[in-house]
C-alpha cells in the first residue's frame, strides 16, 4: 500500500511558493545564515557602531506593507539608521552564483543574497 502525506495542511508555506519565499528570506535576513551577506562600499565604510546599528536594524525589520513588498516576498527593505536612508534587497541565485535559482523555495538549489547599501547607491 503506498500512502501519501499531505502536510500543506498543517503549514500553509508548504503549499504556497511566495509564503514558502517569504518564510527563508525571513529566516535568512533575521540570522544572516544559509546565503551570503554583501555590504556596499558606503555601508563598509561607516563607523563600526553605525554598521553594527545597521545590521541589527536589517535583521529587526518588519515594516512589510502593500507599497514596500507588493510580491509579499519579504525581499526589500527600506530603513533609516542615525539620520541616514538605506535599503536592502534578497535575490536568490542559483548554488554557483551564476544566475537566478531554478526554485527559490528550495535551500538546496538557492543561494540567497542579501545586499546592504545606502540608499544613493541603489
Amino acid at each position: 500500500m503506498n500512502t501519501q502525506i499531505d502536510n500543506a495542511g498543517s503549514n500553509p508555506a508548504a503549499a504556497d511558493p511566495v509564503a514558502r519565499v517569504r518564510v527563508l528570506n525571513d529566516a535568512f535576513r533575521r540570522s544572516f545564515a544559509g546565503g551570503q551577506v554583501v555590504e556596499t562600499p558606503g555601508v563598509v565604510e561607516l563607523r563600526e557602531t553605525d554598521r553594527i546599528a545597521l545590521l541589527l536594524a536589517v535583521r529587526r525589520f518588519d515594516a512589510f506593507d502593500a507599497d514596500n513588498d507588493p510580491h509579499g516576498e519579504h525581499d526589500f527593505g527600506a530603513i533609516e539608521v542615525g539620520g541616514e536612508r538605506f535599503f536592502w534587497k534578497i535575490d536568490t541565485y542559483d548554488r554557483a552564483l551564476l544566475g537566478h535559482s531554478p526554485n527559490p523555495t528550495d535551500p538546496a538549489v538557492t543561494t540567497r543574497v542579501l545586499t546592504i547599501m545606502r540608499a544613493e547607491e541603489y
